[in-house]
């Protein structure tokens, strides 16, 4: 691993939460203090799974990633062929729903999903990460996360719709934007590049603007407990859809590696950007997957 700064044995040798142990009781209290309206908004993009129309592609996705397929074992169309109810009138619609989260739906990463050498963050072996799931760092191991956000929205401090897909968001533009993330906070970068999917697929796929390496450790030594961002990959991309960074600056090693702090990836941001709000109440829960590298999820603020 890489000798800078980081969080292994931070939090005892057995740790797999990272940064997320910094969200104590009383800093969960102190968040809640952050909401002073009551409104709720859902940072989650949809999930349009099909497998006879082209409804999962109408959402940003990156390029050659399987996207969601939703079947029904039974559905209204069986019961009017003849399917028995299941007894005394009474039907039931029964779904299936597969989603691989990654690069394809708002989602959070787990400490397992990216590492360097033989070992996960906090030292783990990553030969515990297996064909069936993970051994170690797996996304169960978070639970719920309650906490203050914090919103950096770039491209409205800079007056512009979005930002340009070559364009690295520095240190000290997040640290002119203030206000200056705390210990346990959940940091949330607006790039706007959802958007140009309405206007391109082709364009969306053309790159993607994220944070630089040295915001990731500008924040990294904020201790936020996640980074959060409506891009696919919190750094920037290329036109292959790849990170551009050498291994030291890639930005899933400096926070899921180095530094223990979990990622939440394609958040629609566009109503939290209108609201004005700058600081609010954040809530994830990903799913329990046993092993999981990442999850599904539907964050949520509240005003």
């Amino acid at each position: 691993m890489s000798g800078e700064p980081n969080n292994w044995g931070r939090f005892g040798p057995e740790d797999q939460r990272g940064t997320l142990n910094l969200l104590t009781p009383p800093v969960v209290l102190a968040a809640l203090a952050s909401a002073t309206e009551g409104r709720v908004l859902s940072l989650a993009m949809p999930i349009r799974g099909s497998t006879s129309s082209p409804a999962p592609a109408t959402v940003p996705h990156l390029r050659g990633r399987p996207l969601p397929q939703h079947f029904m074992s039974v559905d209204g169309g069986d019961y009017a062929a003849g399917t028995k109810p299941v007894g005394a009138g009474l039907r039931v619609a029964d779904d299936a729903l597969i989603v691989t989260h990654h690069g394809t739906t708002t989602h959070m990463d787990a400490l397992c999903h990216m590492w360097s050498g033989d070992e996960l963050y906090n030292a783990h072996p990553a030969a515990r990460v297996r064909s069936y799931g993970a051994g170690r760092c797996g996304i169960e191991r978070v639970g719920g996360v309650v906490a203050r956000g914090v919103l950096f929205d770039v491209p409205r401090h800079l007056g512009l719709e979005h930002l340009p897909a070559d364009f690295r968001i520095p240190a000290e533009l997040l640290r002119e934007m203030g206000p200056e993330p705390q210990p346990g906070d959940v940091a949330i970068v607006r790039t706007g590049w959802p958007s140009v999917w309405r206007r391109s697929p082709e364009e969306y796929w053309s790159g993607q603007p994220g944070l630089s390496p040295d915001a990731g450790r500008w924040l990294a030594a904020r201790d936020v407990a996640v980074v959060a961002s409506d891009n696919a990959a919190i750094g920037g991309l290329d036109e292959r859809q790849l990170a551009t960074e050498a291994l030291e600056d890639d930005l899933h090693l400096i926070l899921l590696h180095r530094h223990g702090i979990h990622l939440i990836e394609m958040l629609w941001l566009d109503e939290l950007s209108a609201s004005g709000r700058t600081d609010f109440v954040f809530m994830v829960a990903p799913l329990a997957i046993e092993g999981g590298t990442g999850s599904p999820v539907n964050p949520l603020v509240i005003l």
